[in-house]
């Protein structure tokens, strides 16, 4: 059979190959955009670029606009589309202009003593906040400034002493209010006591309030300016507040607003927010609880806001371009689901609609399969990059082993002062694009996640609320030993479960999306109530084993909770976590669930430790299929020279990188993908080549063989033609 087409992309019913794409003042010179995507279109399999402006540029400036329609259109004449990066934060001016009263604010909180003789001055200044946002722009400076509201108190050894809070405000001396400061004089202490007071002063910072008004609707208009231009889809990155650094350990930073207070006012029955940032900051003796109760109560305001604005951009998208539109870049911020992360959206990964799930950096891999579940992704995508040329290859080949693939950062053109003989190189041009090339084979043949028998499911009030047992802990180290033990876990919120996402199916196994769960384990549900402890006496009765671990002596509320009744069907595990996950795999090989290649503390050049799959090894997806790589050697892939066991059924291979194979019952195939095939000999077919080629085989639902084939030049061998007609043909990327 003669080859009589050839496309270096993949077909647009497939997922894609991503990119990512940053625009600075060079993209915005006349056809400045043509130059990466003319490389991008050569010498890389990209389907999506992810793209973004790093230049001082408004997205509702006409000249903008019509720059990114051309630049789409062109990208369209070269196979590529174009998912823009259409966030509020890159229109900031012109939020600003409009809505000048619906700026992001902080309350600051300063705690002083007061003098018994004079008066005391206080000073307070604003944080001046960046992130990728503002690289080259504006940070998210302070635009004013303003007292809000200052309490005088006596503080005891456990928190303020009861009945000893004093509204001062109308008491003090405004001296300053301004975008630099707000300083205030204090009165004399009228106590013979040693009494403390607090100043509270809010600074509106350049960028929305999360909960402003008329967000939506900002964010919605400006889709509407791009509704003309042929995008493959937008993208919304990192949302959530600007950005802390540090986590804010003292807890005396609040992202506020008037509407945020108005909003709280009204969830909580008529509590005042300001008089509540005083007691979560410091606590009050006799009001420990009342306290926990405000800490869940703002805490999960957070991640329920992040998650409206998510879900309503992606609604947008898709009613602007259409269903087919993507929405593409990652939710994830700090790429740990910890106080960082916290403090910037209360962890809402798992309520921002993505069509495929999307992370970035060194986000847990817990995370990454869990995001999948709950989209109903057939993989999952994370945003990549390094100083260092080999640790994309090594990401390429584990997040393969994981059910993932790679949002790759290009480095193009290189930095000034960067020589392309250096470990910073442009990624594009060289073999880790033939590599990509090679697993987009399995794209062909599967739609179905990585397996993941157990499930982590955390308290995600008890991880957000620094009063209590749980604070910045969502069972992260227990998850990663589970995956370090060859058994993958899915990190999950509690919140799921209200959600109805996380349930009991009708098997008698707790489900998330398509995955059904061996073992299930409940991490410090502290905080929880009675739909917690109903979704476990029914799950309880089913097929999943469940295990706990950590306190559970409290509802939402604070209030007491008796936890036994639900807890007494659960075994308990140590709070050593990696007995814990010892135990939990024990129970997992006496079940009979097959392990997977063991994960491994892995050292990104950037980050930290983080455990990922090597890049040899074997997996499961949930169809079935078992996926073998190894690349250990040679980015492109090493030899897979063996006889594989799948089901008790043999399968002899001979392939480069990569092998996928898909089994029925009597051992038949029904579908391979395979890297450099040279041999494939079992379960009904018998391939041997003279040249290596990439591959996949697939049977539809009417038993009919369709195929792909990219690498070879010429006719396609007779051994392959017999198998099918139907064959989609792949040319490779330039070196």
């Amino acid at each position: 059979m003669k080859l009589d087409t050839t496309n270096i992309r993949l077909p647009g019913n497939l997922p894609p190959v991503i990119g990512t794409w940053f625009w600075w003042e060079k993209e915005f010179e006349a056809q400045g955009y043509r130059a990466f995507i003319d490389h991008a279109a050569k010498h890389s399999p990209f389907n999506i670029l992810t793209t973004s402006i790093r230049a001082p540029k408004e997205l509702t400036d006409p000249a903008v606009i019509e720059h990114i329609r051309q630049a789409a259109v062109y990208a369209r004449e070269r196979g590529i589309g174009l998912a823009m990066d259409l966030d509020a934060r890159l229109a900031r001016s012109s939020f600003m202009e409009k809505y000048p009263n619906e700026l992001q604010e902080m309350l600051r909180i300063t705690e002083i003593k007061l003098h018994s003789t004079q008066r005391t001055k206080v000073s307070i200044n604003p944080i001046s906040l960046e992130d990728h946002y503002t690289v080259d722009n504006t940070p998210y400076v302070a635009m004013s400034g303003s007292l809000i509201r200052v309490y005088s108190y006596i503080k005891g050894s456990s928190g303020i002493k009861a009945g000893s809070v004093c509204d001062i405000t109308d008491n003090c001396e405004i001296e300053e209010e301004s975008q630099l400061c707000v300083s205030v004089s204090l009165p004399e202490s009228e106590s013979e006591k040693e009494v403390a007071a607090c100043v509270m002063a809010a600074f509106a910072h350049f960028t929305p309030d999360v909960f402003a008004p008329h967000l939506l609707e900002f964010q919605r208009d400006i889709l509407d300016m791009y509704k003309h231009i042929p995008l493959a889809g937008a993208c919304k990155d990192e949302w959530g507040f600007p950005p802390c650094f540090n986590g804010w350990p003292e807890k005396n930073n609040f992202w506020f607003s008037r509407y945020r207070a108005e909003a709280y006012h009204k969830i909580t029955g008529g509590r005042d927010l300001v008089r509540d940032c005083l007691l979560m900051y410091a606590g009050e003796e006799g009001r420990q609880g009342e306290r926990e109760m405000a800490i869940n109560q703002f805490m999960q305001m957070a991640w329920q806001r992040n998650g409206e604005i998510e879900a309503d951009f992606y609604d947008a998208v898709k009613q602007t371009w259409g269903p087919s539109a993507l929405v593409c870049t990652h939710p994830t911020w700090w790429p740990v689901p910890d106080s960082h992360e916290i403090m910037k959206n209360g962890l809402h990964w798992w309520v921002a609609k993505r069509d495929y799930a999307q992370t970035d950096e060194i986000t847990p891999h817990c995370v990454r399969t869990a995001l999948a579940k709950k989209w109903g992704s057939p993989l999952w995508y994370n945003m990549f990059y390094s100083s260092n040329k080999y640790d994309y290859a090594r990401e390429l080949w584990s997040n393969c082993l994981a059910g993932g693939r790679v949002n790759y950062h290009p480095v193009f053109p290189l930095p000034d002062g960067i020589s392309p003989d250096s470990e910073q190189v442009d990624i594009l041009q060289g073999r880790l694009m033939r590599a990509e090339s090679r697993i987009r084979m399995l794209n062909f043949i599967t739609k179905a996640p990585l397996d993941c028998p157990v499930a982590v499911v955390f308290g995600h009030a008890c991880a957000m609320n620094w009063a209590g047992p749980g604070y910045d802990d969502v069972g992260l180290k227990l998850a990663e030993e589970l995956w370090k033990a060859g058994y993958p876990a899915d990190l999950i919120p509690t919140d799921e479960i209200d959600s109805g996402s996380l349930k009991l199916g009708e098997d008698g196994c707790v489900r998330y999306g398509a995955q059904a769960y061996s073992t299930l384990i409940i991490y410090h549900p502290e905080y929880q109530g009675n739909s917690l402890a109903d979704f476990i006496n029914r799950a309880s009765t089913g097929k999943t084993k469940l295990f706990y671990n950590g306190f559970w002596t409290k509802d939402f509320s604070g209030n007491r909770f008796d936890a036994s009744r639900a807890l007494s069907g659960l075994q308990a595990l140590p709070d050593d976590l990696t007995e814990a996950a010892r135990m939990v795999a024990d129970y997992q090989r006496s079940a009979g669930v097959e392990q997977q290649t063991p994960s491994v503390d892995t050292q990104n050049a950037v980050w930290f430790k983080y455990a990922a799959p090597p890049v040899k090894g074997h997996c499961r997806l949930l169809d079935g299929t078992h996926v073998f790589v190894s690349a250990e050697n040679d980015p492109e892939g090493d030899p897979i020279i063996e006889t594989i066991s799948i089901g008790g059924h043999q399968i002899d291979i001979d392939t480069i990188g990569l092998s996928a194979v898909k089994l029925d019952a009597d051992g038949n195939v029904l579908a391979v993908a395979a890297g450099g095939l040279k041999l494939l000999s079992g379960g009904g077919l018998d391939i041997r080549l003279e040249d290596r080629v990439d591959i996949a085989l697939w049977k539809d639902e009417q038993d009919n063989m369709h195929a792909a084939i990219q690498g070879l030049y010429g006719e396609i061998p007779d051994s392959l033609a017999e198998i099918t007609t139907d064959w989609t043909i792949l040319s490779l990327p330039e070196v």
